[in-house]
This record gives structure tokens, C-alpha cells and sequence, in this order.
């Protein structure tokens, strides 16, 4: 049996679509499951739609996400070039191109744009152009008179005009059309470029590809590269397509959404391990449901034969949860080396960053998520007064001002004010008077904070705000509540 190669083949178009990404993370999986080799492919022959910087973001997303490749264009394998524009330049599209000229499957054609836009007809409200063989016809004097004389022209499949095509795919099984159906596509364009389709097929055999993974979107001109693999004589590679990814309206992932980019997620604050993880869930079900995977795991347990044809739906709700579980399974030190600018953009007093680090680390699902967890070390936010009232801790603002009135001079005499302290001496308090501890950290809690919900209990907070700031606060209550 062949050693399965797999590649990933984008365009350097912006950022990584997480489409693009499933795709990489799939044909990385299938190589890597089986022991085989998966390579990069620089597809840049649509000149025109090109961002400068993409094809760092497309070497900066594989490295970061661990999708590392055998070959590609920094890692030669001997069948290179691998970025699409240096094979062209080598000649080796036009090559292929005159191979089939010579075998009959395929032909110059000269006809010039107002030619072309005679044959576009209106069918059922679609506007359909079928090129009508044309130049199939004309006499090999002609063709050489035409290229003599510098004629610009394209290069065409011949497809025949009888009889069927089969096209086989590992999920959707066998897609026969008519070939009447089949256009004679352009395989060489006039500016001498080839189309997608066709440097697909030749780049894909020359370097040994035994398994392509791509979207379904690409399943109807799929049995053209059929076409072309049986001109050529070529095996024709085993093919897996992806079903379609939507966002929570089931409507295609679109840039408009927010989310629908590698970068995008990493900078709503979710974590490399944790996108690749949901990401190989969207299309695909392991036998036994588990859901959580290192790119190690998946690599063991992957097999696309349990994909689904069903569009798969981009679930924030889920993917949050899944974030927060990878944030809590973190190391400390990590988390806190990730959490640290986040809290820093947000506090700029002297505070223990670690404390709070460790206060947060169970209650954030994504790290943006922290700005709102912990904004009031920084400041107590405006509140109501209305947030001293608690019915099970008993408590509302005028007994709220009794107890903090009472339990100041405490705070103030107090010489160590960690969080152990803090508490006994609440506690001591809280027995002397026969309060509930509730009913003291409570009040306690919302002077300090303004807030209904906090990372931490009232000593926690105190211990990190510090003895200063902490009374601060309190009088500003006692007088708020006054």
C-alpha cells in the first residue's frame, strides 16, 4: 500500500478561515493517523485576490496550532516547487497542458471576448455559458498561423459530449453526471496562468497526494478532475469533502459574523488547543462522544470515515465551555503568564496580579472575559444601594450601615491583613455579636466591590486591595449609605 500524503493547499488570501483550518487539521490527521506525510502548497495563481503578509499568517497558524508539515516551501521532499507561482514560472503547467493537445483531450482556443459572450444563454433565470468546441475545429495550419502571428488564447479541456462520468468520494459515495453536462473548462488562461482546477490535479499526482481534503462546496466540479485524471492515465486519489460550516442562524460562516477566522478567535480570547479541539468536531464524531482531545489524542483516534455530510454549526455557547475547561485543566503558571496583560489593561494599582490570577482562573470561560471579572480592583464601579439587600443573608442598607460602622475600628487596628486574618477576625466578630457569617461578608463585599457577583469572598478581596484602600472604601460606603 502507497504512503498516504496528504497537503494543504491555501491561498494567501488574509486570514485563516476556520474552514481552511478544519481542512489543514483534517489532512494533517489522516497523514499523521496512518504514518504518512502531509504537506504545504502555496496556491497563489489568482494574482489578483493575493494579500501581502498572508503567507506569514498561513505559516504563523500551522506553527501555533501544531499542524507542523513534512514538505513545503521551506521544506523541500524533492518534488517542489510548492508555492503555485514558481511551478508556473517553471513551465510545468503549459507542459501538461500541450500533453493533452497531443492525446486529443484537450485544444487551443482563440475566440475573443465578444465571441465568448454570444454563447451565454438564459435558462430557467440562470445565466449559463457553454462554450460550443469551436475552436476544436480548426486545422493545424490555422492553430499555427494563429500562435505565429501571437493570437491570445486559452487552452481547453475536450470533454465529451456522450455518455457519463463517475466521480467517487469516501462520504457522499458516487456522483455520476452526464458529461453533455460538462464544460470544456479552461485548463491554461490567457495571462498563461492555469485555472485552480487544473493545477490541482497536475500538483496533486506530480507529488504523490494519495488523499485530498476539501469543502463540499467543490464536490460539483468534482467529476471534471475525473476527467482529467483519466486523460492524463493518472490514479485518481481518494477524496474527502467536508461538509459546510454555519454560524448559530445556520447561515454560511461568513467574515460578517465575527468569528469565522483563526485570529479572530485568539483575539476573543480563546486558546490555540482549545479551537483545534472544537475545530475537529465540526464534521466529525469520535465512536465513544468524547469531546475533549489533545492534537496527540486526535491524531490516534481520527478516521474520516465517522464524518457527517451534515453542515456542521459554529456553537459559541459551546466552544466557550469547552475554553473554560481548558482554562481550568491549565497550568497555574501558564494561566497566569496568559491572564497577566488582560489584567493589566485593566489595573493599573500595585496589587498581587497572582492573587487575582488564581481568584479568576475557575470563573472565565475566554480571557476577555476577565476585564469584567475584575474591574473594580481598579475602581467600585457606580451601584445602588439596593445591593446591600440580601434576603437569605438578611441583610439591607440600614443594617448594612450598622455593621460596617461597627466593623471598621477592627479593620483599622488590625496589623496583618491577609486573607487568613481577615477571616478570624470576622469570624471572632461575627460570634461576639451572634451574627451569621453572611450576614457580615455580605455588606462587607459590596462596599468593597459594588458588585452582586465577585471572583472572590469579601476577606479575599480585602487581602488583595490592601489594608488602605480597603478602608477607603468602607468609609465611602458608610457614607454612601448615610
Amino acid at each position: 500500500m502507497a504512503k498516504v500524503r496528504t497537503r494543504f493547499a491555501p491561498s494567501p488570501t488574509g486570514r485563516m478561515h476556520v474552514g481552511n483550518l478544519r481542512t489543514a487539521l483534517y489532512a494533517y490527521l489522516i497523514a499523521k493517523h496512518e504514518g504518512g506525510d502531509f504537506l504545504l502548497r502555496i496556491e497563489d495563481t489568482d494574482q489578483v485576490r493575493e494579500v501581502e503578509g498572508a503567507v506569514d499568517i498561513i505559516y504563523r497558524t500551522l506553527e501555533k496550532t501544531g499542524l507542523i508539515h513534512d514538505e513545503g516551501p521551506d521544506k523541500d521532499g524533492g518534488v517542489g516547487p510548492y508555492i503555485q507561482s514558481e511551478r508556473q514560472a517553471s513551465g510545468i503547467y503549459l507542459e501538461y497542458a500541450k500533453k493533452l493537445i497531443e492525446k486529443g483531450e484537450a485544444y487551443y482556443c482563440f475566440c475573443d471576448e465578444e465571441r465568448l459572450s454570444s454563447l451565454v444563454t438564459e435558462l430557467e433565470g440562470k445565466t449559463i455559458s457553454r462554450y460550443d468546441k469551436h475552436c476544436l475545429n480548426l486545422s493545424q495550419e490555422e492553430i499555427d498561423a494563429k500562435l505565429a502571428a501571437k493570437v491570445p488564447y486559452v487552452i481547453r479541456q475536450n470533454n465529451p459530449l456522450e455518455g457519463t462520468t463517475t466521480f467517487s468520494d469516501e462520504l457522499y459515495g458516487d456522483i455520476t453526471v452526464s458529461n453533455e453536462e460538462l464544460d470544456d473548462m479552461i485548463l491554461i488562461k490567457s495571462d498563461g496562468f492555469p485555472t485552480y482546477n487544473f493545477a490541482n490535479v497536475v500538483d496533486d499526482h506530480l507529488m504523490n497526494i494519495t488523499h485530498v481534503v476539501r469543502g463540499n462546496e467543490y464536490l460539483s466540479s468534482s467529476p471534471k478532475y475525473n476527467r482529467l485524471y483519466e486523460a492524463f492515465g493518472w490514479e485518481v486519489p481518494t477524496y474527502i469533502h467536508c461538509p459546510l460550516i454555519t454560524d448559530e442562524t445556520h447561515k454560511k460562516l461568513s467574515k460578517r459574523s465575527g468569528h469565522s477566522s483563526f485570529e479572530d478567535l485568539l483575539e476573543q480570547g480563546f486558546l490555540t488547543e482549545t479551537i483545534i479541539n472544537f475545530v475537529a468536531l465540526l464534521g466529525w464524531c469520535p465512536e465513544d462522544n468524547q469531546e475533549i482531545f489533545s492534537l496527540d489524542e486526535l491524531i490516534k483516534v481520527f478516521d474520516y470515515k465517522h464524518m457527517s455530510k451534515s453542515p456542521a454549526v459554529l456553537d459559541m455557547t459551546k466552544l466557550k465551555w469547552m475554553n473554560g475547561e481548558y482554562i481550568k485543566a491549565m497550568d497555574d503558571e501558564r494561566f497566569y503568564e496568559m491572564a497577566l496583560p488582560y489584567i493589566n489593561e485593566v489595573i493599573t494599582k500595585p496589587v498581587d496580579t497572582k492573587k487575582i490570577a488564581s481568584m479568576i482562573k475557575s470563573r472565565i470561560e475566554v480571557f476577555t472575559d476577565i476585564k469584567d471579572q475584575i474591574d473594580f480592583f481598579e475602581a467600585v464601579p457606580e451601584y445602588s444601594i439596593e445591593m446591600y439587600t440580601h434576603k437569605k443573608m438578611k441583610t439591607n442598607a440600614e443594617n448594612s450601615l450598622v455593621l460596617l460602622k461597627e466593623v471598621l475600628p477592627i479593620l483599622e487596628g488590625m496589623s496583618s491583613f491577609d486573607n487568613d486574618s481577615l477571616f478570624e477576625a470576622l469570624s471572632v466578630f461575627a460570634k461576639e455579636h451572634e451574627y451569621k457569617t453572611g450576614f457580615v461578608m455580605w455588606p462587607l463585599r459590596t462596599a468593597v466591590s459594588g458588585k452582586q457577583a465577585t471572583p472572590g469572598g469579601a476577606t479575599e478581596l480585602m487581602s488583595v486591595l490592601g489594608k488602605e484602600e480597603t478602608i477607603t472604601r468602607i468609609k465611602a460606603a458608610i457614607e454612601k449609605l448615610s
